[in-house]
């Protein structure tokens, strides 16, 4: 005898959603949190994460974001909870540069919903950006701030309401797969699945196979939010969630969903940290002075301060995909985590994934690019 069928092991952004998943499949479903869900350390922190069906990169995301953009309603109208904030996407950058061109690339090759905006465009429409003279913007009419906390603590309730089990403040300590399933401990504590999902985020190493942590590492992100000069202009129905790289200066954020503070944080600074648990939350002054500089020129609307900071902990891998498939082959372990400060937003699509297959209920085709065996060497 077992004590459940499926085990997710940790509850943040992609676990969460798994364990929702699974509850809608099986009501022998448990969730083990380390903390408590959508605690104050975990990757989660920091009010929002992005949305948005533009991007650049691998075209094989794009199914992926469509069916994340349908479950985020799903899980909004199971619940009751404003989750997405639908108030558009810019991404912003120099023309004929690197990050444009490969955007633009992209969005064509998915045929996703876009228009593209001139500088003048720009200049009418969202005059709270300062923008180069050979930068254009790209308009994304589906994207949106999801809001990290009432995300993951719905989707954790509508589990319990399906008849999944929680345990919060358990961190696990080991996992060994035996013929009988998989037994997960805990300080003096077992218990034993018929599988078991790995979603812990930057405290997902200390689970995996030597290939896996190779192949990983956690790493430290910053956020900054700036209090507007005038909140109005920074609200969601005036000011869309942007990305822009223009030059040297890179910037991402989200529109003052309090009315005062808007996110506005430097773009891919993940930096090596040996602890999860222990991530420096105090910005270096190198990060202040570029953070700073940054906002001075890209928004003239902010005060250049910084009035909030924090930083959070995620597991990246080598070559920025997530881990999202069985560790090893035939086995009881599924991972789902590795999502390389990119993640929330594909969460509730990775999570159906992640559930189906460790359930046995489905196989996904067309996601070699994510599967934990890519790292593994003959």
């Amino acid at each position: 005898m077992t004590d459940g069928k499926l085990a997710v092991i940790g509850l943040g952004s992609i676990g969460s959603m798994a364990l929702w998943q699974a509850s809608r499949l099986t009501d022998s479903v448990t969730g083990f949190e380390a903390s408590v869900p959508a605690h104050a350390r975990s990757a989660v922190g920091g009010d929002t994460r992005l949305f948005s069906m533009i991007y650049r990169g691998n075209p094989d995301y794009y199914p992926i974001r469509k069916r994340s953009r349908t479950l985020w309603a799903e899980l909004e109208a199971e619940t009751g909870q404003n989750i997405l904030t639908r108030c558009g996407g810019l991404s912003i950058g120099t023309a004929d540069g690197p990050y444009m061109t490969a955007l633009l690339e992209t969005t064509r090759t998915n045929r996703a919903e876009h228009q593209i905006l001139t500088r003048e465009d720009m200049a009418q429409r969202y005059p709270q950006h300062n923008l180069r003279y050979d930068d254009i913007a790209v308009y994304d009419p589906h994207a949106g701030a999801l809001r990290t906390d009432r995300a993951v603590t719905a989707a954790i309730a509508a589990a319990e309401n399906n008849g999944a089990t929680i345990h919060t403040n358990t961190p696990i300590d080991s996992i060994t797969e035996t013929n009988d399933g998989v037994v997960i401990t805990s300080g003096g504590k077992s218990w034993t699945f018929d599988s078991v999902i790995v979603a812990s985020g930057g405290w997902s190493q200390s689970l995996m196979p030597d290939y896996l942590k190779t192949a990983t590492d956690t790493k430290r992100i910053i956020l900054t939010w700036f209090v507007a000069r005038d909140g109005a202009e920074f609200s969601p129905e005036k000011f869309p969630v942007f990305s822009r790289i223009s030059g040297d200066l890179s910037m991402y954020g989200a529109p003052a969903v309090d009315g005062v503070t808007v996110k506005a944080t430097l773009d891919g600074r993940g930096r090596p940290t040996p602890d999860a648990g222990n991530v420096p939350r105090d910005l270096t002054p190198e990060e202040i002075a570029e953070t700073t500089e940054t906002v001075t020129e890209f928004f003239p609307g902010l005060y250049p301060n910084i009035v909030r900071s924090d930083a959070f902990p995620d597991l990246y891998t080598k070559d920025r995909n997530p881990l999202v498939g069985w560790i090893e082959e035939g086995g009881r372990i599924y991972c789902a985590t590795g999502f390389s400060g990119g993640g929330f937003k594909n969460a509730t699509g990775f999570g159906e994934i992640a559930a189906h297959e460790a359930l046995g209920k489905r196989s996904f085709d067309g996601l070699d690019f994510v599967r934990p065996q890519r790292f593994k060497t003959s």
